[in-house]
Formats: structure tokens, sequence, C-alpha cells
């Protein structure tokens, strides 16, 4: 057995998603499994070092994944031959400067989205990795959810016939943090640290859109924050500056109409904390983060309207829960490990820079469209 050890540097990944998605869930179990399989005998190892602005709290994320090395100076980092990959996960605002840097020292760039605070930023960011020549992505996790992925092998097989609609529910209620502490942090309702839920969420609406059921042509948005005034994490309180709910329209290529609500103000009663419903004329879907339901064509209840009468028809013993037909890895692992395989063995990986300035533009648009009150149209984006 062979092993080709591929040097990352996690920058980030002490904050809660770096931590518990990336190194914990992801870069951890790989190494325990003894990499990523590239060939008969041979395995693509990753090699870890942590970087961060706080020293105890790298140490102490170190010591939960095993990982010997760490330290607080990015550009030594970068400077060190052995690292050939450079992973960002930081809050939006650090993220593209220091993924600049890392494409400017010629590593191989994979980072979190927003990629960065404008389309335009994020779009020089791809234009600046095309030209060095290094190979880039961006995480888009959600395509490797197990609901999901069941919505893409339905839509293969032709289960939906022609996609009329989809409608998206996401969210659920962040606690103001004055009598249960909040479950996000502050930075997230304020602009000026490049907080919203649009900027957040439709970064991954569109990459999900795109990939699924069609490009995404143009949107109608309105946002609003809901709750003026929160507590921050030392209990002071603080004014709202971002949007905490975006209800948005897109239309998709193909007639598709995609109708997706956004809100950390909103109380579950769904099936998951997020739940896409996909109705076509041969059938119809409902898939949360991991499970997904089906009624097809000819199992189709047929409703009367009558307002005066108890509904005769139990609507949620119509659907059927698609079986358990394979095994499904944690998401953000799934995508690590395709990514390591593209820098090690130039195979495709479709997720790149290009396709989170994507992202950035649609959440660009959307708030557009918010303070306009109007459709805004999706240009196409593209190499320079």
């Amino acid at each position: 057995m062979a092993t080709q050890r591929i040097g990352v540097i996690l920058n980030g990944v002490t904050g809660r998603m770096g931590l518990n998605q990336h190194l914990l869930r992801s870069i951890v179990p790989i190494i325990r499994q003894g990499g990523v399989k590239a060939g008969p005998d041979t395995f693509l190892l990753p090699d870890a070092l942590l970087v961060g602005r706080s020293a105890g709290k790298l140490e102490e994320a170190a010591r939960a994944a095993g990982v010997t090395r760490w330290t607080t100076d990015l550009d030594s980092a970068l400077c060190d031959p052995r690292m050939s990959v450079y992973f960002d996960a930081q809050t939006t605002l650090q993220r593209a400067a220091a993924v600049t840097k890392a494409i400017a020292a010629g590593k191989h760039v994979y980072c979190e989205k927003p990629t960065a605070t404008s389309s335009r930023e994020a779009l020089a960011l791809y234009e600046l990795a095309r030209k060095k020549g290094v190979r880039h992505g961006v995480v888009q996790d959600k395509l490797w959810l197990p609901g999901l992925l069941k919505l893409a092998d339905l839509k293969k097989k032709g289960f939906f016939g022609r996609i009329l609609s989809v409608r998206g529910e996401f969210g659920y209620w962040v606690f103001e943090g004055d009598l249960i502490p909040a479950q996000r942090p502050s930075w997230n309702y304020r602009s000026e640290e490049a907080g919203g839920i649009v900027l957040d969420m439709f970064c991954h609406w569109r990459y999900v859109l795109d990939n699924l059921f069609g490009k995404v042509k143009a949107v109608s948005c309105l946002a609003a924050t809901h709750i003026p005034e929160r507590r921050d994490e030392a209990g002071k309180p603080y004014r709202c500056t971002a949007e905490d709910a975006a209800y948005g329209t897109l239309e998709l290529e193909d007639g598709v109409i995609a109708h997706i609500n956004s809100s950390w103000e909103v109380r579950v009663r769904r099936d998951d904390l997020l739940t896409l419903q996909v109705d076509g004329t041969l059938g119809s879907a409902v898939a949360g983060l991991r499970d997904c339901w089906i009624q097809p064509y000819n199992a189709t209840p047929r409703p009367v309207w009558n307002p005066d009468i108890p509904n005769p028809i139990d609507f949620f013993s119509t659907w059927q829960k698609l079986p358990e037909q394979r095994t499904y890895d944690n998401a953000f692992k799934a995508q690590w490990e395709l990514f390591l395989r593209h820098v090690a063995l130039d195979e495709p990986f479709g997720w790149d820079l290009l396709s989170g300035a994507k992202g950035v533009q649609l959440a660009e648009a959307a708030l557009e469209s918010s303070r306009s009150r109007r459709w805004v149209d999706i240009p196409e984006l593209g190499e320079a």
C-alpha cells in the first residue's frame, strides 16, 4: 500500500462549522480510515496544519482532533512547501483576503461560502486562481445530503416527468439571547460584519437549484428584519442591522418556478429544518436533509373543496417514504474526498470558485430585488 500525503492548511476550524463539520467530521475520519482511495494500492492522506487567531482554541481543537501541528501565523503556514492545499472556514469578511494570499503562494484552495462579500470580489478570486493555475473548490455540501441525493436520483430516473415547481422551507427559531442563549453568533445579524440570511442562504439555494433543477434566470425577493434587537455572546443588547428572513421566488430555465422561504424566526412544523417539495407532471417528492417521500401520479388523491365537512383524506398517509437503498457519508466529508482526488489526480470537480461567485451574485440580486421591489435578472458569469 502506498500513501500520498497532501498537506492541508485549515484556517478557521475553531469556529462551529469549521471545527465540527470540516475538522472533526471530515478530515479526522478521512485520516482514521487511512485516507482517500486513489487506486488499487494508493491512498491520499491529508496532513493537517491548523491555523487561527487564538492559540488556546487552536490547541483545544488540535487535541480534540488528534492533530499535532497548529499555528497563529498564516504567512508561515503558506510558506511551508509541504502544504499544498489551503482551506478557509473563517468569517466571510476575512475570507477573500486570505484566499488571495493562498493563491498567490501557489496553494490549491478550497473554501466555505460565501467566498466574498460581493460578486465582483468573488469573481476576481476565480480569475486569480485560474490565471495562477491552482485547483480550487467551494463547499456546496447540501448536494451530498441524503435527501437531496434521493431527489437527484428521482429526477435522473424520470420520476417527475416535466418539473413544474420547487418549494423550499428553511429555518428555525433562533432565540434572542435574553432568556435563552442564541444558537447563532451575533455577527450573523450585523450587516457591517457580512451577516444576514440572504448572503448566508442564497449561496446555498443557487448551487442547489443550478445543479438539481435548472439554472437560475431571475429572482424576486423580500428580505425582512423581524427581530430588531438581540443580545450578543456577552449578554449585551445590540441592534440588528441585517435581515433575518427572506422570501424568494426564482425563475429557472425550462419554465420551472422555485419559491424558497428562509427564516431564523420560524417554528418548525414540517419534516426537517430544510424541506424541498418538487412537483412534476408525473409525480411529486418532498425531501428533508435525510429522508424523501414520493407521490406518483397514479397514487395522487383527488380532493374536492368542501369546507363544511372534515376533510376525508389523510394527506400525509398518501405519501410513500423512499427506502434506504445505499449508505450515505457525511456531506462535507464526501465533498472533501472529491476535492482531494481533484488535487492529486486531476479528476473533474464542478464546484469551483466560479460556482461560489454565482452564489454571491444571486444573494446580491436578491437584496437588490428587496430594496427596489422588483424582479432582478441573473446574467451569466464566466471567464474574463
